[in-house]
């Protein structure tokens, strides 16, 4: 359970009496400002150097709850903050919920000097680019019927059944259904595979993710199933795409949910928080991240 693991993890977290709590970098000016208020209501304000902007507040400790629902509230005010970020300065490279640099703005400014061309690096290669989520739900199943329509072993094993006694045909049964679930994994492995290779042409990068994913509390907070649960969930993707191939992409989906029974669920454009370098924690000595899920949609 979600509330017994967030009970588990309230021990023993580091103590911070001076941080910054990073949301996100952005490409900025030294005079560069972000009109928000993050987590708690903190001010929200940009430390720039050499024009890397680091989006973040103020804070003393660690964002800590056994509260599932106090826990959601700063997913979604971390979220809120970097996508007003990715608004006013284009692409972000976000950071994990709960990252943050032990120091005042001084040690932020070291840590962007002495890390300047990895975020550099990060910052361009991602810069016009967006993360998008795609779900293809079959809301109306294809029935058996046409299944065996379509497969001459299906066939032959239905003729079978029909003419066998009472223990052959269960026999055949069996394999009957277990070939039904043969081509029905191949369809959609099929369809997978057909509709990564159509995006990949577009997307910069597209990866496949579990069709039904473990409850997190990031998948609470950003859903990528326009919070329905009917059909099954053929595919789940995520992809890094240029802004500008965005039309393209949707083209594509379009023709996928014209098939019948198929509906596209697509979200976006997010910033790219599965295509992000993982920026922050153990690695880092002046860090300190716990181990919450990423705010990510």
């Amino acid at each position: 359970m979600l509330d017994d693991q967030l009970a588990d993890e309230h021990t023993e977290l580091p103590a911070i009496e001076t941080g910054r709590y990073l949301y996100c970098l952005v490409q900025a000016d030294a005079d560069a400002a972000l009109e928000t208020t993050g987590i708690d209501g903190e001010p929200v304000s940009i430390i720039v150097e050499d024009g890397i902007g680091a989006v973040a507040h103020d804070c003393d400790g660690i964002y800590d709850s056994a509260n599932l629902a106090q826990i959601r509230r700063w997913l979604v005010r971390h979220q809120t903050v970097v996508d007003e970020a990715g608004q006013a300065f284009g692409t972000p490279v976000p950071f994990q919920f709960d990252t943050i640099l032990r120091g005042g703005d001084a040690a932020v400014r070291e840590w962007l000097r002495e890390e300047s061309a990895t975020l550099e690096r990060a910052l361009a290669e991602l810069a016009g680019h967006w993360e998008y989520r795609v779900a293809v739900v079959e809301v109306e199943p294809i029935d058996d019927e046409a299944l065996v329509e379509r497969d001459e072993r299906l066939q032959a094993l239905d003729d079978r059944i029909g003419d066998a006694e009472e223990g052959t045909a269960f026999l055949l049964e069996k394999q009957f259904d277990q070939r039904l679930a043969e081509r029905r994994a191949a369809r959609r492995e099929s369809l997978t595979a057909d509709l990564e290779e159509r995006l990949a042409a577009e997307a910069r990068e597209v990866h496949t993710l579990e069709r039904s994913p473990s409850a997190s509390l990031a998948d609470d907070v950003a859903s990528d199933d326009s919070g329905s649960n009917d059909g099954e969930t053929l595919c789940r993707l995520t992809l890094l795409a240029h802004e500008d191939d965005e039309d393209a992409i949707g083209s594509i989906l379009d023709d996928v949910a014209a098939n019948d029974g198929l509906e596209v669920r697509f979200t976006g454009p997010w910033p790219p928080y599965t295509f992000a370098p993982e920026l922050g924690g153990d690695g880092d000595k002046n860090a300190a991240a716990t181990d919450r899920p990423n705010s990510q949609p």
